[in-house]
């Protein structure tokens, strides 16, 4: 956690390391306090009841529409510039131009299609801020920008599920947390717990998949030396809610298996206060400790992350439910094989219909005229290429001089992206080649119970980082079979969707803003049916979690495009990864208007089902 939102107390409450993006020495915006403990003062005479999600409905506006707004160009725009945006700082304290498509009401109780909008943005206004070389608090900035602006849910206090957030969802910041009203700031009433974090800095018991032993707050005084904890404040509050039997949300936080030095956090879903002790601490003091038992019931959470760490270390085999094949690429994917699983029918080890793994994701756009065209970027000396202030580097400037990545993390979708190719004089691990090197990600075929073989991932997927590419055969419309299920085709209609972060959110103007639709010459069209790789196995969701983006690099004095896949949103481990298959059937309704349909039958399940796909 940024240390600036750490609570100013003679007593500090623990913290969580994302000071990454943080530069000592810089001011930054009033950030929101966050603690390892959300609590809630209750009503009198209130219960766990009339506090819960589900107490009912909240009264409000007219819900619009869930897509997420273009700004200020939904809105009328006075010749005043009607915005406020602090001196020397990306911070937004205010736009009146600037509509969130978040209703009052909604702000208030969200749903799940809201959460994923926040979540997104909020990681959207992140990433744009440290491509930008914000030197101040990029974390702060980014939570205090969309709290000014109403991208925010879930604010009343609640006891319970948060309507919206699932057990098993992941986080990477307290601020996204706090945005969704999973796990906000600590009151100073005599309160009930309502969320704990135990991030791993403590002496919590983390390894029991139903019960959590929790260390208690305190325990060093004003000049930071080792004294006893006191019953005061957050061990108040749990020992309150031991004697209320009030539900607490649990969040367990775990080393980010792609980067050792970060953490990811898992909501475990609901648990009680079953007793608290004291013991004599690592240091010699009293400590508060306290045993949170996990409710019954629920999905699992936690328990998925430990069974995804387990297969990820030693690899599939024999002793795992419903295996069939240890590497479904035999070998192709160097050090992250794919394993094969059917947890549906142990008994039955049928594999998928026989096709050539490869890794052919490169399909010729157009060939290079070399007497008028430059390749590649020759200035670079095979240094990475990077953005500096006397840089040459073509590739970067065909990217309108911004890197697309940051640190292999997309950072907004464009009508296309170049990648550096095989002129290029850069290096292999060069941060423009990011979408040419093998599987990244270890990922796992499974039986689903509906849309026969799909694809999980064994690791929790960060927005924005790419999975695989779709590799196969490129097709004529006529050369591809009628029943041919593993087909990609850029030519059909997709709902559209904007990921990109809002330029308001950043104190740009909405002109300022990339355009996300692509821009592909031609018709590309794929088969997968015959050669593929894990691509292949991916599903159709209407609400898809992985996206596709256009990438074009040179080859042998050729320009190629791939078409890479991205998470649209965090992704759990086991997850099944889905992407959008589109329409490609053009209907004409009795007014005139065209509406487009799939030709298949959709099983996605989603609250958005067109019901059709393809």
């Amino acid at each position: 956690m940024d240390k600036s939102w750490c609570p100013i107390e003679a007593e500090p409450l623990r913290s969580v390391d994302d000071s990454h993006n943080q530069t000592e020495g810089t001011s930054s915006p009033l950030p929101l306090i966050v603690t390892p403990l959300q609590t809630i003062t209750p009503f009198e005479d209130s219960n766990t009841e009339s506090l819960a999600s589900d107490a009912g409905p909240s009264t409000g506006l007219v819900k619009r529409g869930r897509d997420r707004p273009k700004g200020s160009k939904n809105m009328k725009i006075s010749m005043k510039k009607q915005k406020t945006y602090a001196t020397n700082s990306k911070v937004v304290t205010s736009n009146r131009n600037f509509n969130s498509g978040i209703t009052e009401a909604e702000r208030e109780t969200g749903n799940q299609e809201v959460v994923d909008s926040v979540l997104m943005r909020f990681e959207s206004v992140r990433r744009r801020l440290c491509q930008l070389d914000y030197k101040k608090s990029v974390l702060t900035t980014a939570l205090s920008n969309c709290m000014n602006l109403g991208v925010r849910t879930n604010m009343r206090k609640r006891i319970g599920p948060v309507p919206g957030v699932e057990v098993g969802d992941i986080f990477y910041f307290w601020g996204e947390m706090c945005l969704v009203g999973l796990h906000t700031q600590m009151v100073a009433e005599c309160p009930l717990a309502t969320s704990v974090v135990s991030s791993g800095h403590y002496n919590d018991e983390t390894e029991e998949l139903e019960t959590l032993v929790y260390t208690g707050h305190g325990g060093t005084d004003k000049n930071g030396q080792a004294i006893d904890q006191k019953l005061v404040r957050g061990n108040l509050a749990l020992e309150a809610s031991k004697n209320k039997g009030n539900e607490v949300r649990v969040i367990r936080g775990e080393e980010d298996p792609n980067d050792k030095k970060k953490k990811f956090y898992i909501y475990d879903g609901l648990y009680v206060v079953s007793e608290y002790w004291t013991t004599k601490g690592k240091s010699g003091f009293q400590e508060y400790k306290f045993r949170l038992v996990r409710k019954q019931g629920q999905p699992p959470g936690y328990a998925n992350w430990k069974s995804a760490e387990r297969w990820r270390k030693v690899g599939s085999n024999n002793s795992k439910k419903g295996f069939i094949l240890a590497d479904l690429s035999l070998g192709s994917e160097a050090s992250s094989p794919v394993s094969l699983v059917n947890e549906i029918n142990e008994n039955d080890k049928e594999r998928p219909e026989d096709f050539s793994y490869t890794n052919n994701q490169l399909f010729v756009s157009r060939t290079i005229d070399l007497l008028h065209r430059s390749i590649g970027c020759n200035d670079c000396f095979g240094q990475l290429c990077s953005i500096h202030e006397d840089t040459n580097c073509y590739c970067i400037k065909k990217n309108g001089g911004k890197l697309p990545y940051l640190d292999r993390i997309l950072v907004y979708r464009k009508p296309m992206i170049y990648e550096c190719g095989h002129s290029c004089a850069c290096p292999p691990e060069c941060k423009l080649k990011v979408t040419q090197n093998l599987l990244k990600v270890r990922v796992e075929v499974f039986k689903t119970e509906k849309c026969g073989w799909g694809l999980r991932s064994l690791e929790p997927i960060r927005a924005g980082t790419f999975i695989c590419g779709f590799a196969g055969m490129r097709k004529m419309i006529q050369e591809v079979e009628e029943d041919d299920e593993y087909v990609f085709d850029t030519s059909r209609v997709f709902n559209p969707f904007r990921w990109n972060c809002e330029p308001e959110l950043v104190g740009e103007d909405c002109w300022e803003q990339t355009s996300e639709v692509y821009n592909i010459k031609s018709r590309l069209l794929i088969s997968a049916r015959k050669d593929g790789n894990v691509s292949r196995f991916m599903n159709h969701s209407c609400s898809p979690n992985v996206m596709w983006q256009p990438i074009e690099s040179e080859q042998n004095h050729e320009l190629c495009i791939r078409i890479a896949f991205f998470a649209m949103r965090h992704i759990p481990p086991l997850t099944e990864l889905r992407y959008d298959y589109g329409m490609s059937e053009e209907i004409k309704e009795k007014d005139g208007t065209k509406t487009f349909k799939g030709r298949k039958i959709c099983l996605c399940d989603s609250i958005k089902c067109r019901g059709s796909f393809g």
